[in-house]
This record gives structure tokens, C-alpha cells and sequence, in this order.
């Protein structure tokens, strides 16, 4: 069995047993997760059985679990935690997951938390927290061993033994100057199999990545995935090495990108917990179905502009729906596709023309095949060639928006920095119901009435 179906498996037999009531079991099954299973099992059940599994995490662990955890449920615990049991929680995180914790404290426990951390410590994160939490400074970690390029291999073997041990994920060493200004990196490989003689700055990769604390982390995480870095240096405007990043920051960085767009594409937070009170719930919704709402109205408002034509000629009611619907769905696979391509980096208005023409291309072809199968189904049902070629004019022309709609409005708003993900969608369907309601009930009080 693979370890993600394992995963599932275990968490699947908790729930079983707090369903049950077997709490004796369910506590031996969580003294047995990672804390980030225990993350997925808290937020995987309602507010009550939350409880109960909260209860059941040992405390050293608390701290690793707060930080897996969604913003949601994350302050749903914290505010049921007495203060000394929200600082003893914080013992001995790494600064980066500190800092992403400290945040979401009450004032009087940080004050606590600042006060028990030494002075080397209290420095670094007060370095992380100086720098925005999306920032490549704010998922840095201060804890980075560094060397000098003028002594030997050996000099260093004999230093990493001395010290013990190395930060998780480290994969090479940097290598600093006196000013601790950033000169590169030496690969532990390299200084494993090297020739002890020869000096760092011998194997020296003076062309290693330097972040600059300023970086967005979307564009961190895209340089970790276009050069698989494990890990990368984070150096200031002086030149002096200030921390470091490592992939496993960058893949949470992924995984809330992917969240952010599939939420946000319905209307909804990143944060949202699926086992909420149902009045929050239905405060969060609340505003993006206003909006659909309105733009429903909207499309109602084209309608009724054409009621003669619909009294006229009632089979027009019948067939509204199939352009609406079929321009919905080829503006949101346009607009799909240009939102991943904003994400990745791919789409500028520098090539913006040249996507324009293709999707139009691309509209246009669908348009005449559908619209050639919708016009022989008309000619079917209702005996009427004319119709048939009203409702293939009205799909074409609403494929082939479709297609403009869903290039130019991601641009547009990304240029008016609004998030594209949130509001494209609503855009693009409004035009499209607008636009296919308009195009064939006007062809049909031309030509029919």
C-alpha cells in the first residue's frame, strides 16, 4: 500500500472510532500521526469531535500541528488555549514556522514567547517578521551554516563534527567573507568527496542563487521549480547573507497558490473550513452570490428587452439556454487557461495579441461545428431551417466572444491588480449569457417578426 493511501486508511479507522466512541483507540491512533496527519484529521471533522482530538495531541506536538493547520481552525484552537500552554507550544520551532504562528497569538502570549527566546533568537525572527509573510524574507530561515572561502575542506569536516548536526534540508554550505557578504555555496557532496587539502573557495559555486528578501513568494517558489533547488540563499542589498530557503517552504507556497485558485474561482476564502458554523458559512457566501445575482439580473435585463419577439416566436425560449450555456463553457476554458498561464508566468501582454487570434481561431472553429450539429437538431425538432441557421449564428458569434472575453478580462484586471481568480469567472459568464441572449433574439425579431 502506497503511503498516501496508508494515510488515508489510518485517518479513515480514526474517524470510525470517534464515531464510535472508542476513545482509548482513537488517542493511540493519534499518538501514531505526523503532526501534519493531525492537522488533516482536525480539519477533517466537525467542531465537537475537534475537540476531543485536540485533546488527545501530546503536548511537544502542539506547536507542529498549529502551524499545518488552516488560519481558520488554527485560531479556533488558540483561542480556547490558556496562555502558558500557548507558549510552551512554541518551544522549540523552527524560526520560519515561529513566525508564521506569532502572528495569529494574542499580544500579552508573544510578549511571553519574545521574553523566553534567547537574544540570537529574538534577533532572527524579528528579522523574519520585518519582511511581508509573502515575501521570500518572510518564509526565510535565519538558522544557515556559513564558512569562509579561505580554509581547507578538512578544517570544515572537523567544524560540521564538532557542531553536531545541520539544519533539515541542508544540502550545501554558504560560503561568506568577513562582513558575511555572500560569495556562493560549496556542495556537501563536493566537500565530502573534495581533496581535504584544497581550500572552499576551490570548489566554490560563485554562480549559486541569491534571493533578495523582497521576492514574491510566487516567484520564489517558480524559480525553486524551474532549477529544483533544495534549497537557496536569501541575501540583502549589501550583499550580506541573511537566511535561507528550503523546498519544503516553497511546496506550501504551491499548495496555498492551488488552493487560492480553485477558492477563489467560487467565491470563497483560502482559509474557508469545511466543518464551520452555519451562520459563518453563510456570511462568507453571502457576497459573491449577491454579486451572481446581479449579473443574472443583468442577463435578464437582455431578455426582456426582446419579449415581443419571444411572444412571437416561443421556440426561441427553448433554445436560450444552449448558447448561454455553450458560451459559458468555452469562455471558462479560456479563461482557465489564461489564469494558469498569469500563475506560471507565460501570459504578458507582450504575446496577448497572438493568444487573442488563436483562441478567436479556436472559437471560431468549435463555433461552426457546433453550431452546424445545434442547426441540424433545430431543423430536427422544429422542421424550420430558418430557425436552425438563427441558432448557428447566435452560437458562433457567442463562441467567438467567448474566446476575446476570456483573454482580454484576466489581462485587464491583473493590469487593475485584482486577483483574476476571484472575479474572471462572474465576468465571463455575464458576458457570455448577455451576449448569446442578445445575438439570437435579436436575429430573431430581424428575421422572424
Amino acid at each position: 500500500m502506497t503511503e498516501p493511501a496508508g494515510k488515508q486508511v489510518r485517518l479513515g479507522a480514526l474517524r470510525q472510532a470517534l464515531d464510535a466512541g472508542t476513545l482509548r483507540s482513537a488517542e493511540r491512533m493519534v499518538a501514531a500521526l505526523h503532526p501534519a496527519e493531525i492537522a488533516l484529521l482536525l480539519e477533517s471533522v466537525p467542531p465537537r469531535q475537534r475537540e476531543l482530538v485536540w485533546e488527545m495531541v501530546e503536548r511537544d506536538l502542539e506547536g507542529d500541528v498549529l502551524i499545518e493547520l488552516n488560519e481558520k481552525v488554527r485560531l479556533e484552537l488558540i483561542d480556547a488555549m490558556e496562555p502558558g500552554e500557548l507558549v510552551a507550544a512554541t518551544e522549540g520551532l523552527e524560526v520560519d514556522d515561529l513566525a508564521d504562528l506569532v502572528g495569529d497569538l494574542p499580544e500579552a502570549v508573544t510578549r511571553q514567547v519574545l521574553h523566553s527566546m534567547d537574544q540570537r533568537d529574538r534577533e532572527r525572527l524579528r528579522t523574519v517578521l520585518s519582511w511581508p509573510e509573502d515575501s521570500a524574507g518572510g518564509l526565510m530561515n535565519t538558522d544557515t551554516v556559513s564558512v569562509r572561502a579561505d580554509v581547507s575542506l578538512e578544517v570544515v569536516l572537523r567544524y560540521l563534527r564538532m557542531r553536531g548536526d545541520l539544519p533539515p534540508r541542508t544540502d550545501s554550505l554558504f560560503v561568506v567573507d568577513r562582513d558575511d557578504r555572500y560569495l556562493g555555496t560549496i556542495a556537501l557532496t563536493r566537500l565530502i568527496t573534495g581533496d581535504a587539502e584544497a581550500t572552499v573557495g576551490q570548489s566554490l559555486d560563485a554562480e549559486a542563487a541569491r534571493i533578495d528578501p523582497s521576492t514574491a513568494a510566487h516567484d520564489v517558489a517558480q524559480l525553486f521549480q524551474d532549477r529544483d533547488f533544495v534549497s537557496a540563499a536569501v541575501v540583502d542589498a549589501e550583499g550580506r547573507l541573511i537566511g535561507r530557503i528550503t523546498i519544503d517552504d516553497v511546496v506550501d507556497v504551491i499548495r496555498e497558490e492551488a488552493e487560492h485558485s480553485v477558492l477563489s474561482m467560487a467565491g470563497l476564502q483560502d482559509d474557508e473550513d469545511l466543518f464551520a458554523g452555519i451562520l459563518p458559512s453563510t456570511r462568507r457566501r453571502l457576497l459573491w452570490l449577491g454579486i451572481n445575482l446581479v449579473t443574472a439580473f443583468l442577463a435578464a435585463a437582455v431578455v426582456k428587452t426582446f419579449e415581443g419577439t419571444i411572444e412571437k416566436v416561443a421556440v426561441l425560449a427553448a433554445l436560450m439556454p444552449i448558447v448561454a450555456s455553450m458560451g459559458g463553457i468555452a469562455g471558462t476554458q479560456t479563461v482557465t487557461l489564461i489564469i494558469r498561464g498569469l500563475a506560471l508566468g507565460q501570459v504578458q501582454w507582450s504575446n496577448a495579441r497572438w493568444l487573442l487570434f488563436k483562441e478567436i481561431a479556436v472559437g471560431g472553429l468549435n463555433g461552426l461545428l457546433w453550431a452546424l450539429v445545434v442547426g441540424l437538431v433545430t431543423v430536427y425538432w422544429f422542421g424550420t431551417w430558418q430557425i436552425a441557421a438563427i441558432i448557428a449564428a447566435a452560437m458562433l458569434i457567442n463562441l467567438l466572444a467567448a474566446a476575446a472575453v476570456g483573454v482580454l478580462v484576466p489581462l485587464a484586471l491583473r493590469r487593475l491588480e485584482i486577483d483574476p481568480a476571484l472575479s474572471a469567472g462572474v465576468i465571463i459568464t455575464t458576458f457570455t449569457d448577455c451576449i448569446g441572449f442578445a445575438t439570437l433574439l435579436g436575429l430573431g425579431a430581424i428575421f422572424l417578426t
